[in-house]
C-alpha cells in the first residue's frame, strides 16, 4: 500500500536551525522540500526568503570540504587494512587534523614514489633474471676465459637461429659458439660466446639486424656475464627487502592514523550534509522555516523529539495537502509480510502517483494464481516447492534471491492446487499408472472449455482494473473520466453477453436487448471519451482476449509432459525410460518457471495496470545519516 504522508512546516529561531536539522537527521524520517510552493502563503512571500547562510557558515563549508579532499587523497595513498575504530571527538581537533593531514600526505607520497621506483626496477631486473636463469646452465658449460666475451639476446622467432648462425660466422670467421634455450615464459633466449676482439663489431652488426644485445642497468656495465648473474640476484634481494620496509611503513601509518581520519571523515560528512540541508530552508527576519514531508504515523514521534530537545521554541505544524501538491508528495510503499516479496516485481515499474494504487498487492494475489493456472501440474509444483525452500534457506541474507524463493513457494502451492484439479502429476502419470481421472477437467483434450475459462478470467481481471480506474477518477473528481470508464465497462459486458448469446451459452432472446443497449450507450461513449473512445474500447476487448495465453501456454506444457511420458514408455526399458522422460520433464519444469512468470507479469503490466494505475511518483528520500 502507499503510505499516507503529511505535509509539515517546522518553525523556530534562526540560531537553532543546525540543531533542529541534527535532530531531524538522527531520526531519518523527514524529507525536506526545497520549494516554497504550497507551503508559504501568498501574502507572506515578501517576508520569507530562501535561507542565506552566514559568512562564517560558508567559510566553514569550504574548510570542511578541503579536509574531506585531504582525507580522500590520503586514503588513496595508504593500504586499506584497518581494524580498530577511533572514538575521538573531531570538532575539537579539526585544526590539528588539517595540519597533520598535510604532513601525512607528503610522507605517503614520498613513500609511494620510492615504492614505484623500486617496483619498476624490480620488474626490469626480474626480466633480466629470467634471462640469466635460463642461461645459467649454458654458462656452466661455456669457457670462462678472460679473452672471451658473452652476448645475450632474445630471439623472437625460432627459425631465425640458422640465419643468425650464418651472419655471426661471416663476422667471426666461425670462431664463436651460439647456445639457445627456451625460457620459463616461452621465449627463446641465446648466448653468443666470441673473442673480445670481434665482440664490439658483432654487437653493432646484431643491432643493425634488429637483434640488439640484452642491455643491463648501468650499475652492471663493468661486470662479466657470470658476475651479472650474481649481481642481479643480490640487487633483487635488496629491492625486495626495501619494498617490504616501505609497505610496512605505509601499513603502520594507515593503522595508526586512518581510524582517526575515518572518524573525522564521518563527522565532516554529517556536518556538510546539515549545512547543505540548511540551503533548502527558508527564513524571515527572526525565524527559520523547514518544509517537507514525512509518513503520517511518524508525525507524533517527530513532534515529541523536537519538543523534548527545544521545548516550545520550535513549532511543528501539519499543513493541508492541496490538489496542486499531489504531484510532489513523495511515495513510500509498505506491505504486509505476505505481499512484501512481490515488491521485487513492483520495482520493475515506475513508482505510482500518490493518488493511485500500490500494484504490489494485486501482483501478490493474481500472479501466483495465473502461474498455477498455466503450469498446473502437482509434480512440477512439488519440485518448485523444494527449489523455493532451498533458495530461502541458502540465500536468506540476499534479499532479492530470498524474495524470489518466497514468490516461487506461493506459486508452487497454486501449481499443486490446479494440478490436482487438472489431474496432472508429471503429466498424465496418474491416468497411465492408476487410471485416475481429473477432478475438474483434462486440459489436453478440453481445449474449448479451457479457452472459455481463460477468457472469463481475463474479463474478470480487466473488469476489476476498469472498476478501480473509475473509482480513482471519482476520487480525483474527474467525473467525466469516471463516467467514460463505467460506460466502457457496461459496453464490454454487453458485447460479451452478445457473443455468449449468439454462441448458445445464453438464451438467443437476449441478443436484441443487448444490441439496443449498445446502440444507446455508443453516443454516451463518444461524449465522455471523445472520438478515440471506440479505439480504446477495442483495445480493452483485445486485452481480455490476450488472456487466452493462459490456455495456450498451459496446453504447451501439458503436451510436452505427455510427450515425455510417451517417449519414456516407448523405450521398453525402465531405466532408459526414466532417463528420457526425466530429462524432458526437467526441460518442461525450466520452461514452466520462466514462461508463466513472463506472461503473468505481462498480463499485469500491460492488460491490467494500464486500466487504473497512474505512474510518476517520486521516491521518499528522508534526511538521514
Amino acid at each position: 500500500m502507499i503510505v499516507r504522508m503529511s505535509k509539515i512546516e517546522i518553525v523556530g529561531p534562526k540560531p537553532l536551525i543546525q540543531d533542529v536539522l541534527g535532530v531531524i537527521r538522527e531520526m531519518g524520517i523527514f524529507q525536506i522540500d526545497a520549494e516554497a510552493v504550497g507551503f508559504i502563503e501568498k501574502d507572506q512571500e515578501k517576508n520569507i526568503r530562501s535561507f542565506y547562510p552566514a559568512k562564517r557558515t560558508a567559510l566553514e563549508k569550504l574548510f570542511l570540504e578541503e579536509i574531506l579532499l585531504k582525507i580522500d587523497e590520503l586514503d588513496s595513498l595508504l593500504p586499506g587494512t584497518r581494524t580498530r575504530t577511533s572514538y575521538i571527538e573531531p570538532r575539537s581537533v579539526l585544526d590539528a587534523i588539517d595540519k597533520a593531514a598535510d604532513r601525512h600526505i607528503a610522507l605517503a607520497k614520498d613513500l609511494r614514489l620510492r615504492l614505484e621506483e623500486l617496483q619498476k626496477e624490480q620488474a626490469d631486473l626480474s626480466r633480466h633474471k629470467l634471462f640469466l636463469d635460463s642461461m645459467s646452465s649454458i654458462l656452466a658449460n661455456a669457457s670462462d676465459a678472460p679473452d672471451l666475451d658473452f652476448i645475450g639476446l632474445t630471439i623472437r622467432e625460432p627459425d631465425m637461429v640458422e640465419r643468425l648462425r650464418d651472419a655471426i660466422s661471416r663476422i667471426t670467421d666461425w670462431k664463436f659458439e651460439l647456445l639457445t634455450k627456451k625460457a620459463d615464459d616461452g621465449t627463446l633466449v641465446g648466448l653468443i660466446t666470441v673473442e673480445k676482439a670481434v665482440s664490439e663489431k658483432l654487437k653493432r652488426s646484431l643491432s643493425e639486424e634488429q637483434l640488439p644485445e640484452l642491455s643491463f642497468p648501468a650499475a652492471f656495465a663493468g661486470l662479466s656475464f657470470p658476475e651479472k648473474i650474481v649481481g642481479v640476484g643480490r640487487r633483487l634481494e635488496l629491492i625486495s627487502g626495501e619494498i617490504g620496509r616501505i609497505l610496512s611503513d605505509l601499513e603502520r601509518l594507515s593503522a595508526q592514523w586512518m581510524p582517526i581520519y575515518e572518524r573525522v571523515r564521518q563527522w565532516v560528512t554529517d556536518r556538510l550534509a546539515l549545512i547543505t540541508a540548511t540551503a533548502s530552508a527558508f527564513e524571515s527576519r527572526m525565524c527559520f522555516f523547514i518544509h517537507g514531508w514525512l509518513p503520517s504515523k511518524d508525525l507524533d514521534r517527530l513532534r515529541t523529539s523536537l519538543d523534548g530537545a527545544f521545548g516550545s521554541t520550535v513549532v511543528i505544524e501539519e499543513k493541508e495537502i492541496k490538489e496542486e501538491d499531489l504531484d510532489r508528495v513523495p511515495i513510500v510503499l509498505k506491505n504486509q509480510a505476505y505481499f512484501r516479496p512481490f515488491e521485487l516485481f513492483t520495482g520493475l515499474l515506475p513508482l505510482p502517483a500518490y493518488t493511485s494504487y500500490d500494484p504490489t498487492p494485486f501482483i501478490g494475489i493474481f500472479f501466483p494464481l495465473f502461474f498455477g493456472m498455466i503450469l498446473g501440474d502437482a509434480g512440477y509444483g512439488l519440485v518448485l516447492g523444494m527449489l523455493a525452500a532451498f533458495l530461502m534457506r541458502r540465500f536468506k541474507k540476499r534479499k532479492a534471491v530470498a524474495d524470489a524463493g518466497r514468490i516461487l513457494a506461493v506459486s508452487s502451492f497454486y501449481t499443486i492446487f490446479f494440478g490436482i484439479l487438472f489431474g496432472e502429476f508429471f503429466g498424465d502419470l496418474p491416468q497411465r499408472l492408476f487410471g485416475l481421472k481429473p477432478l475438474c477437467i483434462e486440459r489436453r483434450t478440453a481445449i474449448v472449455p479451457m479457452l472459455g475459462f481463460a477468457v472469463a478470467v481475463g474479463g474478470a481481471h480487466v473488469f476489476l482494473g476498469m472498476v478501480l480506474g473509475a473509482v480513482s477518477a471519482f476520487r480525483k473528481r474527474e467525473r467525466k473520466e469516471a463516467l467514460y470508464r463505467i460506460i466502457s465497462l457496461i459496453v464490454i459486458f454487453c458485447v460479451m453477453a452478445l457473443v455468449a448469446s449468439l454462441s448458445g451459452l445464453l438464451p438467443s432472446e437476449l441478443a436484441r436487448p443487448v444490441i439496443i443497449a449498445v446502440l444507446f450507450m455508443t453516443p454516451l461513449l463518444f461524449f465522455t471519451g471523445g472520438l478515440l473512445a471506440p479505439l480504446e474500447l477495442l483495445k480493452s476487448i483485445g486485452n481480455i482476449i490476450s488472456y487466452v495465453r493462459i490456455m495456450a501456454i498451459g496446453l504447451t506444457s501439458v503436451l510436452l509432459a505427455f510427450v515425455a511420458n510417451t517417449l519414456g514408455g516407448m523405450t521398453g526399458d525402465i531405466v532408459t525410460g526414466i532417463v528420457v522422460g526425466g530429462l524432458l520433464h526437467l526441460l518442461n519444469i525450466l520452461l514452466g518457471v520462466f514462461s508463466p512468470t513472463i506472461h503473468s507479469l505481462r498480463l499485469h503490466y500491460v492488460e491490467f495496470f494500464s486500466k487504473f494505475i497512474v505512474h510518476g511518483g517520486k521516491q521518499f528520500e528522508p534526511l538521514k545519516k
